[in-house]
């Protein structure tokens, strides 16, 4: 097949999606331990950052998928989109409190926007897994970047559900599949999405 200069550009910014999601991840939980203030500051400036690159990808992913099936490919790129601009939206809200704190106390509520990881995390799973589920009914892209879509998928839904029932973010319910995610699998998943895209591989 004929790589268009959209998937070329879109594979570019999957990969650097996978990239700041792994710096991200270094400025959350281990930049923040240390220097929290630059620890918020970057790790919100690339959620952000990253929100808006995976929009991209997204597009591209729905491009393809819609082959397969182009109603579930449409609802996954909604709901990915959502999840993308929800989390671009959650970061630049906090990055805006951090450069301008507020007056009134810190009151710990969820943000409105995206209460505790709803978008960013919930949404984001879910089209994972309609995507993944795409990936493992058609020809587009490899079978085994589908299987590991549907470990990113459950990973992110788990974090939002700890976010949601347990609060607190020391526990093993969150910490565990959070390092697992941000650190590895969600990554990979986008840096091999984007060598596939970049590729014109079917």
């Amino acid at each position: 097949m004929k790589t268009t200069s959209f998937e070329k550009f879109a594979g570019l910014c999957a990969i650097l999606t996978g990239l700041v999601g792994f710096l991200y991840s270094v400025a959350f939980i281990i930049i923040s331990r240390n220097a929290p203030a630059l620890g918020g500051l970057l790790s919100w400036l690339l959620l952000m950052l990253g929100g808006l690159l995976s929009a991209v990808a997204l597009v591209a992913l729905y491009n393809r998928l819609r082959e397969t099936d182009a109603a579930f490919a449409l609802l996954a790129l909604l709901l990915g989109i959502v999840g993308a601009l929800g989390s671009t939206i959650h970061a630049g809200y906090e990055l805006a409190n951090i450069i301008h704190p507020p007056t009134s106390p810190e009151l710990n509520l969820p943000s409105e926007v995206d209460p505790r990881g709803l978008v960013t995390f919930g949404f984001a799973g879910i089209a994972l897994f309609v995507v993944a589920w795409l990936i493992g009914r058609g020809a587009q892209f490899p079978k085994r970047l589908g299987y590991l879509g549907y470990l990113l998928a459950i990973l992110l839904v788990v974090i939002y559900l700890g976010r949601l029932i347990v609060l607190n973010a020391t526990s093993p319910v969150i910490v565990v599949p959070a390092l697992l995610a941000g650190f590895l699998v969600n990554p990979i998943w986008y840096i091999w999405l984007g060598l596939v895209l970049r590729r014109g591989q079917r």
